[in-house]
């Protein structure tokens, strides 16, 4: 089933409210999603990076499970702190496009 950002938050507060009691605090959920932006970091710098899995660890990196985690996180500290993603990217887009128009394209290490 694909997800808009929108039905994204709102499924995520659904399960809070069904499953988790409550949201975390806002401060304990930016402290978690660094740990897991962290986990997600250290999956690349050993998939893709000169370093190496250690024992069965890689066995359990799913590069895919952490990267929902960050985004799962990332979704409630919107919630509770009354962001629409769906503007906020919305927004980003526009700045981007208005500011970086041609910065990428002359680029000249981009080439």
């Amino acid at each position: 089933m694909e997800l808009t950002i929108r039905q994204a938050q709102e499924k995520v507060d659904a399960w809070i409210k069904q499953y988790g009691v409550r949201y975390f605090s806002e401060l304990t959920n930016m402290a978690i999603l660094t740990e897991e932006t962290g986990e997600v970091a250290r999956i690349i710098a050993r998939k893709y990076g000169d370093q190496s899995f250690r024992g069965s660890e890689e066995a359990d990196a799913s590069l895919a499970c952490e990267m929902a985690d960050v985004l799962w996180v990332l979704i409630c500290l919107a919630n509770q702190t009354g962001v629409d993603l769906t503007m906020a990217l919305e927004e980003s887009f526009r700045k981007k496009t208005e500011r970086d128009h041609d910065r990428h394209r002359n680029n000249p290490k981009l080439k």
